[in-house]
């Protein structure tokens, strides 16, 4: 594969969806397909996996570039996978996100037998589930059996969720509303 060759794939990755291509001819098939699969897995817009039905057929060339170029317009500013590690693993994740309904369960029977605290309960439950939102989108990031672009853009959700400097740091929340335990005694 050639440096011209790559050149090529990240402009057809690059350019607007929707852009016409012509198909590449049948000798130069092979080349530039290759040169787009290695750039968008590079890229992480497309897993490795997918090789096996992404631009394997020259008359879905369009449709199947027109599928990268929007994945790379979704993630283009998606952390890389390598964020990963800086969450805590998809067994622990899996722990707290159980305790975190468990809770979730525990407000809803508090709030349904102490009607003068509903309020009370009722903004511990939206926060519950804001929290365990975040950590399901950590959870989906660490689990490595889910595409590439599936654990980005989790990873994007995230990030775009408890922020930036937090993102980057790898501060994360807590996994319940803590600040709720003294108030709903």
């Amino acid at each position: 594969m050639s440096a011209t060759d790559l050149i090529l794939a990240a402009t057809l990755l690059t350019a607007p969806v929707g852009t016409p291509e012509q198909t590449p001819p049948e000798d130069r098939w092979p080349a530039v397909r290759d040169a787009v699969h290695k750039t968008a897995v590079a890229w992480e817009i497309m897993d490795a996996r997918e090789t096996r039905y992404v631009l394997s057929a020259r008359d879905d060339f369009e449709v199947d570039l027109n599928l990268l170029r929007k994945r790379y317009c979704d993630l283009v500013d998606a952390p890389k996978l390598v964020a990963c590690y800086r969450l805590p693993d998809r067994r622990t994740v899996n722990e707290l996100i159980k305790f975190n309904r468990a809770y979730r369960k525990h407000l809803e029977e508090r709030q349904m037998w102490e009607p003068d605290r509903a309020d009370l309960f009722h903004a511990a439950i939206q926060e519950t589930d804001r929290l365990y939102r975040e950590w399901d989108a950590v959870r989906d990031a660490q689990c490595d059996f889910y595409y590439v672009t599936v654990r980005r853009a989790a990873l994007k959700k995230l990030r775009d969720s408890i922020g930036e400097p937090a993102f980057t740091a790898g501060r994360m929340p807590s996994y319940v509303p803590e600040w709720h335990f003294a108030a709903a005694r």
